[in-house]
């Protein structure tokens, strides 16, 4: 490993100096040359790469609108990005109240910010390389010299030394590999920033999930609770019918059976609501302990009505894992840049000017000043084949981001699919369980009926007020799941960051600009 440098240097001593003027014009029109090429940088530009030209996510086309529910579906407007904030649209305050705090506190939306803070101060502390480097030094030392070294038998000298100097450097950047280098970092700063937003996103969504399934528990828990009640009012009169010979004893053992395995959902259903309230404590930055979960009523969360769905070439302009990934090819990119620039020579120019005595009433005399005016080329000539490895392996790596690229927008498209579809098949299915809830509540109006008229036992009413509160459960189920897949929607498009002013406020998005 070698280099060859090249070192043009004026300079002036107490003593001495020859050549100044001519010296000082190489120097000069050495620097006026290099200033010149200074205006190109090697490597590749970078080119975001082109939006899709697909315009739809489903082979067969993206539905209009679901099934409607009592006169009431969701439509998707093609085109439309999420709004800002879009978590009011379930019309709930308390959902509202928990993604205010989960932003304010949530630790990982903290340490993200603070992660897209250090990486903008890395970038301006880079880019201090395009100026002059200036120090000043002021020493003083006292030297006790020994004419023996020289060959002489003069007695040795004792004498102070003080010196008052500043000295400047600037790194001509000539083929651009400091360019491309702060350009790498600037990418990393956009990705830092995408995964910021990323985080943003994600916890709101958490946060409206979790609240959702905490109201679905909580609405699933109530109703088994009635239910193991009839089931338990049936108990008794089957075993009143027993004691009266009116039915068998099998008959009664399998309502006890039916009634243990209903009671046995009731701590599964407790378990994920304790996780869930658990889970909602820790996204909003409080310890389990510390946390009173929200009171939110499934009934209370509204269904929006209205859904974007952004197009295609969209999506790939606001999601923030495909931004982060865009940005990570970028940075891919000025590493070819950097590589190829270190191939070339490399140019320093440096200059000194200070004053030297022995004496302190002599240090700002003129005869005291000195000064020194220098240019450095270091161009490599061998490494082994290195440098050129190198390139090759960063043309490797800018391809392995291309692929990730690539491989993030298909899976993107995907998800949108698959929530597009299943929002069209939970609203079949809500529709579904509706009619069940309705079909099973007019059955036992009329049993109801009949047994006030006389003409059916109190069992057969009992029987059909539990077929009604299943259905209910199962209704209960499926509007959850419809909420949260809704929810799933604005979080696939992106969440709506870049029409959200405190999205834009907590990942300081001018900051690096």
């Amino acid at each position: 490993m070698s280099t060859l440098p090249r070192k043009i240097v004026a300079q002036k001593n107490s003593a001495a100096y020859h050549g100044y003027h001519r010296d000082s014009a190489l120097l000069v029109i050495f620097g006026i040359s290099l200033f010149l090429l200074s205006g190109c940088a090697v490597g590749p530009d970078f080119v975001r790469p082109e939006a899709p030209k697909v315009t739809r996510y489903n082979q067969e086309g993206d539905p209009r609108e679901t099934a409607s529910v009592d006169g009431l579906s969701q439509r998707f407007d093609d085109g439309v990005v999420p709004v800002a904030n879009w978590w009011h649209m379930f019309n709930s305050k308390q959902l509202d109240a928990a993604v205010a705090q989960g932003l304010a506190d949530n630790p990982g939306l903290q340490a993200a910010t603070a992660s897209l803070r250090q990486s903008q101060e890395n970038l301006r502390a880079s880019s201090g390389i395009f100026y002059p480097q200036l120090s000043a030094t002021f020493a003083v030392n006292r030297q006790k010299n020994s004419a023996a070294a020289i060959g002489s038998t003069a007695p040795s000298t004792l004498f102070n030394f003080e010196t008052l100097s500043s000295s400047v450097t600037y790194a001509l950047d000539v083929f651009g590999g400091q360019r491309r280098a702060v350009e790498g970092l600037a990418a990393q700063v956009d990705q830092q920033r995408s995964l910021t937003l990323g985080t943003y996103m994600m916890l709101t969504g958490n946060i409206v999930n979790t609240s959702i399934a905490i109201a679905a528990y909580h609405a699933q828990l109530d109703e088994t609770g009635e239910l193991i009640a009839l089931e338990k009012d049936q108990i008794s009169v089957a075993e009143k019918q027993y004691q009266a010979g009116i039915t068998t004893y099998g008959a009664v053992l399998a309502l006890r059976l039916q009634l243990k395995a209903l009671e046995a959902t009731q701590p599964p259903l407790r378990q994920k609501l304790s996780q869930a309230e658990h889970l909602l404590a820790t996204l909003e930055g409080k310890a389990p302990a510390e946390f009173q979960p929200p009171a939110v009523l499934l009934s209370d969360i509204a269904l929006p009505r209205q859904l974007p769905l952004s197009l295609p070439s969209e999506l790939v302009r606001q999601r923030p894992d495909i931004l982060a990934a865009e940005a990570q090819l970028h940075a891919a990119s000025a590493g070819i840049g950097v590589t190829t620039a270190a191939l070339f020579p490399s140019v320093t120019l440096s200059g000194s000017y200070g004053q030297s005595s022995q004496t302190t009433n002599n240090l700002l005399n003129s005869s005291s000043n000195v000064w020194a005016i220098g240019g450095n080329v270091t161009a490599p000539i061998f490494k082994g084949g290195a440098l050129l490895s190198q390139r090759r392996a960063a043309i490797d790596a800018y391809q392995q981001s291309l692929a990730s690229y690539r491989q993030t927008v298909l899976a993107a498209f995907a998800q949108v699919a698959d929530i597009v579809r299943a929002l069209e098949h939970d609203a079949e299915l809500v529709q579904t369980e509706a009619q069940a809830v309705k079909d099973a509540r007019l059955a036992m109006d009329l049993l109801t009926a009949n047994y006030k008229a006389g003409t059916a036992d109190y069992l057969r009413v009992m029987v059909t007020d539990i077929q009604y509160h299943q259905a209910k459960i199962s209704h209960l189920q499926a509007q959850a799941q419809q909420l949260q897949d809704t929810t799933a929607l604005f979080v696939a498009l992106g969440g709506g960051w870049s029409t959200d002013p405190e999205a834009k406020k907590v990942v300081h998005l001018n900051a690096s600009k």
